[in-house]
């Protein structure tokens, strides 16, 4: 038996049996513990095995309601399969387009069979339309529960994992069982869960890492105590979850940036000093992607007056290539940035610290990253430069990955594809550095915009933009065009309210490339103002560069000319 499958079952034998999972909150808030997860789980299990379901099949489950979720996966898990979490349409989604896009996604992963809880058993119909075999989770649950738990190894395949790209280009990375039980207890071991104490608060969707891993499969296989609703719950009302982590006690959450600004911004408006009682956050994570400081300080400042420790703030560096944590900062030591030369980074990939005394701090001429911490427990990191040579200390380069929780691979349309060389190594394609042994992350390799023989980052252009009055918090982006010529160049395409008024749109858009060009001494060569939710997004709600330069290539090509 694998470690992973070994530990969830003892769980819910000891621990499972006090700890649990609340979910329906707001309307009708339900409460199981891990020990009920678990017979619900081997009842559905039982169902997967009687309907003729081999040892090692790829499963897919399409299903919103985390009460549904959590007992079908684990179900697969114990008849020894693996589990692919799908894109959930929306109510703009073209369902014939998804379909197509979904049959692509089954055939790339080997899968026979998708799972469908509510609401997406109405899809029932478009499916079997496909060929696509299904069977309802609710259905399944009423079988005899699984005699003998089915044995899985290491190597044995638990979760292929969609990347956040197009569903029309997937790929989906394959994370083995000891992969899963390396990652989820390093994890725990260095944020120092106390099992009988944390609560854990997630609204985050469970089709990506952050949400199926960190805060599901973490609490499942150990037996914290978990309080989860969907994103839908979220963004209908996003001062749901600081109202649940008073309600609950909770301990531990986590959210990208965005999140962090929008729900900084409502407390701030939030009249009644008593409103919510954060005093029990311990950790707030923020690891899935560059962090920004401005949204950070948005939270934290709001969530003083509700008794929030400000060293909750957890940094964190995540890929679902490492299965989900790479690093995370040193516990209780909040957000602590590395304030460094903006022309020696730019121009000659060194990252030289810049004094806390000295008066270019909080200047133009300074860039601020995030500390991330040394790696967890099973993985270590180097930098490299293109030639593959070592760096050194504060030298930037390519991020490199080796150990125990780093993927063996890809599945991809056109087959399997390795991520690591001869010696185990796996190149991230993120920029950045170490600082005694800290990881630093600057940028994504493929965002980075070459001008003038310096490395602008679009980190630094967005920030830059975002901090302009009628910019809406965590919609700008900037984008390469004509990436790798000699005509390298940047637009910047924002989301404002603004957006087709004229006058005022065009006052946004020259106020953006001038606090751009100050920031970073380089013109933007378009800004594109748009309306509210036009950026294209991944599933966890980052904006994607690529995507969007393609889709608004007129706008922008418009928008340079006038």
């Amino acid at each position: 038996m694998s470690r992973f499958v070994d530990t969830l079952v003892s769980t819910a034998a000891g621990r499972g049996q006090q700890r649990g999972m609340v979910t329906g909150e707001p309307r009708e808030p339900v409460r199981r513990t891990w020990a009920e997860v678990h017979e619900q789980a081997r009842a559905i299990a039982g169902g997967l095995v009687s309907g003729g379901l081999a040892p090692g099949s790829a499963v897919a489950v399409l299903a919103a309601a985390p009460v549904l979720i959590a007992p079908t996966v684990q179900a697969v898990w114990l008849t020894g399969g693996s589990v692919t979490m799908l894109h959930q349409p929306t109510a703009r989604t073209d369902l014939a387009e998804w379909a197509e896009d979904t049959v692509k996604v089954l055939r790339m992963i080997g899968a026979e069979l998708v799972l469908l809880g509510e609401p997406f058993d109405q899809l029932a119909p478009v499916l079997a339309e496909k060929g696509i075999q299904y069977s309802v989770i609710t259905e399944l649950a009423a079988a005899s529960p699984l005699a003998e738990i089915v044995p899985t190894a290491e190597g044995d395949t638990a979760l292929l994992q969609l990347t956040s790209g197009s569903t029309a280009e997937p790929k989906a990375v394959r994370i083995t069982y000891g992969n899963l039980y390396t990652n989820v207890k390093a994890m725990v071991d260095r944020a120092e869960f106390d099992f009988e104490r944390d609560v854990m608060v997630s609204w985050l969707p469970t089709f990506h890492d952050m949400g199926m891993v960190g805060f599901l499969t973490v609490p499942m296989t150990f037996g914290v105590e978990l309080v989860k609703i969907t994103p839908v719950e979220f963004l209908t009302g996003p001062l749901i979850w600081p109202e649940l982590i008073s309600k609950y006690g909770g301990t531990t959450t986590a959210a990208p940036n965005f999140a962090y600004a929008i729900v900084g911004k409502r407390m701030a408006r939030v009249e009644d000093d008593d409103a919510y009682d954060l005093s029990t956050l311990r950790i707030a994570l923020n690891g899935a992607e560059p962090i920004d400081e401005t949204a950070v300080q948005t939270f934290v400042d709001a969530g003083k007056r509700f008794k929030m420790p400000p060293e909750c703030v957890f940094p964190a560096y995540g890929m679902a290539e490492a299965t989900l944590a790479v690093s995370f900062a040193p516990l209780f030591t909040g957000l602590t940035l590395d304030v460094v030369e903006a022309d020696a980074l730019e121009a000659d990939n060194r990252a030289v610290p810049v004094p806390a005394a000295d008066p270019r701090r909080g200047t133009d001429a300074v860039r601020a990253f995030a500390l991330l911490g040394r790696p967890l427990d099973g993985l270590e990191a180097d930098i490299v430069d293109d030639a593959g040579r070592r760096l050194g200390n504060r030298e930037v380069g390519e991020i490199r990955l080796r150990g125990e929780a780093v993927t063996p691979g890809y599945l991809t349309v056109d087959g399997p594809l390795s991520t690591q060389d001869a010696d185990g190594w796996m190149k991230t394609g993120d920029l950045g550095y170490l600082v005694d042994g800290q990881i630093v992350i600057c940028g994504r390799r493929k965002d980075v915009i070459i001008m003038g023989g310096r490395n602008l980052y679009p980190t630094d252009i967005e920030r830059a933009a975002g901090s302009v009055d009628g910019v809406r918090a965590g919609n700008a982006v900037a984008v390469r065009l004509d990436a790798g010529s000699r005509r390298e160049r940047f637009a910047v395409v924002v989301e404002s309210k603004l957006a087709g008024s004229g006058d005022e749109e065009t006052r946004l858009s020259k106020a953006i490339a001038a606090r751009v060009r100050d920031a970073v001494d380089m013109r933007p060569f378009a800004v594109v103002v748009l309306p509210a939710g036009s950026l294209p997004k991944t599933p966890s709600g980052k904006v994607k560069r690529a995507a969007t330069a393609v889709q608004y290539a007129e706008r922008i090509a418009r928008s340079a000319e006038s």
